[in-house]
């Protein structure tokens, strides 16, 4: 038993226990010992072998005359298994200042004799008398206390050369601050005692410090980002803490992912929809690359496909509902501006006299159908692009916008816009792909989509999330662009939150409204990056060297979460379960549709 016994055996005060009782109670603890204590252990002169693992313990002997704040920080942040164990135990005041007396007098003695003597003068002499003089003074004025102070370190490794390379690194690490550590020879068992839960110092090796140097130790300095509510993003790698976080606790809703092609960033998307989805709110995602169709299978939620030969249908003619605090004309008049973009990205760019001609015909087409500033266009039938195309040709100079539209109305692209919208958001998870709509017009698809989005957020203030993957195919067009700031910039009011994710980088920060997306971003989440892109992203986002270096070098799922003034690096998790779900592994998905199809081949055979 040795080491474990006399952590688990409690005393008996009861000497009449009958001798049967005695028994049981006995072996009843045994029993116990057995399922806690490990299977065997090694205890030798520099160090201990525990089930595989090789220990050795360590502790401070001796600190500088100044500790600087947050100086065992690199320690508590080492990427190594380690315990550290901080035994602090307060001292007496009165035994301490006769105690200090006592050295006052023999420093002072000192210091007259080498004067006598004709000595020259000892500096070191001098700084120990004032110290002694300063630190009396505190105590007796109550200003410092005086503590028993003991900082044991565990190291655990599989192998005696990995242990040595850890030792290296610590005794350097501590050396460096003039602080000198040394092993528990002969006392590694007792120091395993000490650092483990249990809250009894057996090594006894102390130093007395007052309390200033002492808060120096405070343990709990590497960056958490743990909050009382929320949604798990993530494990800090700093110290092992789980990153939660509710993005709806801060000033804006909006977040922003930039990370290279598999290096997690649809994963991580996902597992926060799939968490989100738990706590009541309705998520809309826009899906270049028809990543969320089986999340959107596995959860219930609505798939909705568009294409040029798709069965649904969006009308970008749709007027969005004015709130109480609206005016409908300024309702009107920026739909319509809308609009003006929308033409502008279809029909390749207009000039000057062009957009006048478009915002007149647009005014035009909405009064055929009654539609006008000042009246109530509520519950009234919008346009569809045909009536412009209508308009536009009573009108004079729009030859060659006539041409262009041709394609929207009756050439090959006319199923995409004119007709009337059969979508609605009515689940909790809504999708859209654009993944088979020609490359030509996934940036007006994109337009469309979120316009139609941000109309249906309008209309009713709920709890919502609207991710945008692939961004930057958003921000290639000024148009497009703007109105996706426009979006981040106003959203909080509708309770809506902004989720941009993109794997280009340049593209997205070249724009004039990638930097303001990003500040009006509470969350930003920057995982792998590629080399060529690194420099910028260290310049938009004030990295240090090192975490520059740590993006380039990090895994699958890893990176540096920032929210508000903090952030960490994370290290995004998930269950078995939800990576069944969630996972854009191609391997792992052929794996999941393989399995699918095995398990409906036994049912089918189980019914023949």
């Amino acid at each position: 038993m040795g080491l474990f016994s006399d952590l688990f055996t409690p005393p008996s005060n009861d000497k009449t226990m009958p001798s049967n009782r005695a028994k049981l109670h006995e072996e009843a603890i045994a029993s116990l010992q057995d399922i806690i204590a490990p299977s065997s252990i090694e205890v030798t002169r520099d160090g201990l072998k525990l089930d595989g693992k090789v220990i050795k313990t360590f502790f401070v002997i001796s600190y500088p005359r100044f500790l600087t704040d947050g100086w065992l920080a690199p320690l508590v942040n080492l990427d190594r298994a380690l315990d550290i164990a901080i035994h602090v135990t307060p001292i007496a005041t009165d035994d301490l200042l006769r105690e200090y007396r006592k050295k006052v007098a023999e420093v002072e003695s000192q210091i007259i004799e080498r004067r006598e003597k004709g000595l020259v003068r000892d500096p070191m002499l001098d700084v120990a008398y004032q110290d002694l003089e300063r630190l009396r003074d505190e105590l007796q004025q109550s200003t410092e206390r005086m503590f028993s102070v003991g900082l044991y370190i565990t190291l655990y490794a599989d192998t005696e050369a990995e242990l040595q390379k850890a030792e290296d690194e610590i005794k350097s690490m501590f050396e460096e601050k003039l602080i000198y550590i040394k092993p528990a020879i002969f006392q590694h068992e007792f120091g395993f005692k000490t650092t483990i839960p249990l809250g009894m110092d057996t090594l006894n090796v102390t130093t007395n410090l007052n309390t200033g140097p002492l808060s120096s130790l405070f343990p709990f300095i590497s960056s958490d980002l743990t909050q009382n509510k929320g949604i798990l993003y993530g494990i800090n790698r700093h110290n092992n803490s789980m990153i939660l976080f509710d993005r709806f606790t801060q000033p804006n809703y909006n977040s922003v992912i930039f990370a290279t092609a598999g290096a997690g960033k649809s994963f991580a998307t996902k597992l926060e929809v799939l968490r989100s989805l738990i706590f009541d709110t309705e998520v809309m995602i826009i899906d270049p690359e028809r990543e969320y169709e089986f999340l959107a299978n596995a959860v219930g939620g609505r798939y909705i496909n568009i294409s040029l030969s798709s069965e649904h249908h969006l009308n970008p003619f749709d007027l969005p509902k004015p709130q109480e605090d609206e005016n409908p004309s300024d309702v009107f008049r920026s739909h319509v501006i809308s609009l003006v973009g929308l033409f502008r990205i279809l029909l390749g760019g207009l000039t000057p006299e062009e957009d006048s001609l478009v915002d007149r015909a647009l005014t035009e087409t909405y009064a055929l159908r009654d539609i006008t500033p000042t009246t109530d266009f509520i519950n009234k039938t919008p346009p569809l692009i045909s009536d412009f195309e209508m308009v536009l040709d009573s009108m004079e100079g729009t030859e060659s916008l006539l041409r262009r539209l041709n394609k929207y109305t009756q050439g090959t692209w006319s199923g995409f816009l004119n007709q009337p919208t059969n979508v609605a958001l009515d689940n909790k998870l809504v999708v859209f792909s654009i993944r088979d709509m020609e490359e030509e017009l996934k940036p007006a698809a994109m337009y469309i989509i979120t316009h139609f989005i941000w109309n249906a957020v309008r209309r009713e203030i709920k709890k919502r999330l609207l991710v945008v993957d692939e961004a930057w195919w958003m921000m290639k067009s000024e148009d497009t662009a703007s109105f996706l700031f426009g979006i981040a910039k106003r959203c909080r009011k509708y309770y809506l939150g902004l989720a941009t994710i993109t794997q280009d980088v340049e593209d997205f920060l070249k724009s004039p409204y990638g930097k303001p997306i990003i500040s009006n971003s509470s969350i930003q989440l920057l995982m792998k990056q590629a080399p060529a892109s690194i420099e910028l992203l260290q310049q938009t986002f004030n990295l240090t060297d090192e975490e520059k270096f740590l993006l380039l070098e990090c895994g699958k799922g890893e990176g540096i979460f920032f929210a508000g003034n903090q952030h960490a690096a994370i290290s995004v998790v998930a269950s078995y379960t939800e990576e069944q779900i969630v996972t854009s592994d191609p391997s792992q998905i052929l794996r999941i549709k393989n399995e699918q199809l095995r398990a409906r081949s036994l049912e089918q055979e189980r019914v023949f």
